[in-house]
């Protein structure tokens, strides 16, 4: 199939990246459509500013503005609903077992790659692209890898470990390889008027903090904070507000204090002095996806990524039962959080990755 007659629905937030990817592909000879998704926001009066991030007006004023420049066709597609029980109530129902989610993680394999991919294929299209900092290449003619995208600053390949090979065969990511100084001057050399948008690192359907959301939609329950040994401290505001290793916001004299862990049962927060006491050199994953579709044998040596923006370090999966390993690390590592994913990789590529429980 010639690209010409290829079909490429393009997600488009009104953002330099995926601006730039309509570009991209528009210029290759594909036939390309953008498409902009409307998340679900908080209701008004619930928080002082009221828009998802990622699909307020202003946003779709700019990514329908740019079709218009590419003269491609756009549209709107509705996914409130959908991002609503997928990811916000994931979200939700996470943070009150007392883990920390990773939503991005869900919304790429439930909502980006997996709801709109199957309309778009629905619609006749044959590929989805986004502008994520990844890539994709072809391992074999059955087999895909995917990889982490060459801006090492910018690389989002530890929000996709969720993906399969079926997702992978229908998805184009056009900017992975390139840096983001590279694609903003390419976008001025399309002249596309995206330039000026600031980039945001938080959570697209909190519209302030965290904290302030959760207080919101779960009214925590205040407790008592305690020290390892049971030593009563002061008073917490509520599980749900503090995750592993945090420091702000504990409110106790002679700190800092960092938190150690939590007791849902009793309702404590448990927290330390001394910082070493953070660090542990394994963990245990559930949900774990193998990107390749075929579990490999273990010992696996690997490096591992705990969190967003945190360095890989060297780790063996020593055992695996299904879809849960055990991962062991050569240098102990601080604040492992459940809720959390892992992600796995050897060199460049992403081999898959769990949920930390």
């Amino acid at each position: 199939m010639s690209k010409k007659a290829k079909k490429v629905i393009c997600a488009m937030s009104g953002g330099v990246d995926s601006s730039l990817t309509a570009a991209l592909l528009k210029k290759a000879g594909f036939n390309v459509i953008g498409v902009f998704m409307k998340f679900w926001t908080e209701p008004a009066g619930l928080s002082a500013e009221k828009w998802n991030r990622c699909c307020s007006p202003e946003s779709e004023t700019k990514a329908r503005r740019v079709a218009g420049i590419l003269k491609i066709p756009f549209y709107v597609f509705n996914f409130e609903k959908e991002f609503k029980k997928r990811v916000v109530d994931y979200f939700l129902k996470e943070y009150k077992t007392n883990a920390t989610p990773n939503p991005c993680v869900v919304c790429n394999k439930e909502i980006k790659f997996g709801l709109l991919l199957e309309k778009a294929l629905k619609l006749s299209a044959d590929l989805v692209a986004t502008g994520h900092y990844a890539r994709i290449v072809e391992n074999s003619p059955q087999q895909l890898k995917l990889l982490k995208g060459r801006d090492k600053e910018k690389d989002q390949s530890y929000f996709l470990w969720q993906l399969s090979q079926r997702q992978l065969g229908h998805i184009l990511f056009p900017v992975g390889n390139y840096t983001k100084k590279e694609v903003r001057s390419l976008a001025k050399s399309f002249k596309l008027p995206v330039l000026d948008r600031k980039e945001s690192q938080e959570i697209c359907f909190v519209p302030d903090t965290v904290s302030d959301f959760l207080s919101r939609q779960l009214r925590p329950e205040p407790g008592k904070i305690t020290d390892g040994k049971g030593k009563i401290l002061g008073r917490h505001s509520g599980l749900y507000l503090y995750t592993i290793g945090q420091r702000k916001g504990i409110r106790l004299p002679q700190g800092p204090y960092y938190v150690l862990g939590k007791d849902l049962k009793k309702n404590l927060l448990i927290v330390t002095k001394n910082e070493k006491d953070l660090l542990g050199k394994e963990l245990i994953a559930k949900n774990v996806n193998w990107i390749s579709k075929k579990k490999p044998k273990v010992p696996l040596k690997v490096k591992a990524r705990i969190r967003y923006g945190h360095k890989e370090m060297p780790a063996v999966i020593k055992e695996s039962t299904g879809k849960t390993v055990k991962v062991v690390f050569t240098r102990a590592q601080r604040a492992i959080t459940p809720g959390q994913s892992v992600a796995f990789y050897k060199g460049q590529e992403l081999l898959g990755g769990g949920i930390i429980c």
